[in-house]
């Protein structure tokens, strides 16, 4: 099993002068409809910045297969994750956060998740993670890691729960992570038969999760530039 991970910085869509909302709107033409929709429905530039990203990381991404996003066919699982209709031995996840987009893509259904770094709510951590996590989170704070273990363990269970399709219904301390090599994921006792990866890049962490286990080779993810993504005809 193979796995790529696209990440993209998107502060040069900001759309603030007459050349970068010309720019943003030739980008969106190479995408969709649908894409292009879900990207006007942000009330706000930076969130119409991620999506956009997001939009083109999924081209990009797709383009490493001989396929293009604007070509496809969409449909919609539970939670309202999304597959190629006509490609189903090719999965896809897509986040983003702060300035970062990412995409994730695999012969195996996989989720992904990247996060900002900021001050972590330890409210969020006894209200919504498991016991085992948040006895983690508060030792880390000893050494000044409180918010890295935090931004660990919330991209891991993201990540996990989007590779489920069950989002929202699962609650998170529904399930534990356990870190270490492999990370592992424990419910209701059983460890479960999924594999995972963590990345850093400087102010964000992300992670990604496969049905049964990851590639022997771990995939490092590709951080693109502006000419890559112009580069695809």
């Amino acid at each position: 099993m193979s796995v790529k991970i696209y990440l993209l910085d998107v502060t040069g869509l900001r759309q603030e002068s007459a050349a970068e909302k010309k720019e943003f709107e030739c980008l969106c033409e190479r995408l969709s409809g649908e894409r292009q929709k879900k990207i006007r429905q942000f009330r706000h530039a930076k969130g119409r910045a991620l999506s956009l990203g997001a939009g083109l990381l999924l081209d990009y991404g797709l383009s490493r297969y001989g396929l293009r996003e604007r070509d496809v066919a969409m449909v919609y699982g539970a939670d309202e994750k999304p597959y190629l209709r006509d490609y189903p031995e090719l999965f896809f996840n897509l986040s983003h956060s702060g300035t970062m987009a990412m995409a994730a893509f695999s012969e195996q259904e996989i989720g992904c998740d990247v996060e900002q770094i900021a001050v972590p709510d330890m409210r969020v951590v006894y209200r919504f993670f498991a016991a085992d996590e948040a006895r983690r989170i508060e030792e880390a704070a000893r050494t000044g890691e409180q918010a890295e273990y935090f931004y660990r363990f919330w991209t891991l269970k993201e990540s996990f729960l989007k590779v489920t399709g069950r989002g929202i219904r699962m609650p998170l301390n529904e399930f534990c992570i356990h870190l270490g090599e492999p990370i592992q994921v424990e419910q209701d006792g059983e460890i479960l038969d999924y594999g995972f990866a963590e990345f850093a890049c400087p102010g964000y962490r992300m992670a990604y999760c496969t049905e049964r286990a990851k590639s022997e080779k771990e995939e490092k993810p590709e951080f693109l530039s502006w000419e890559q993504i112009w580069g695809i005809n």
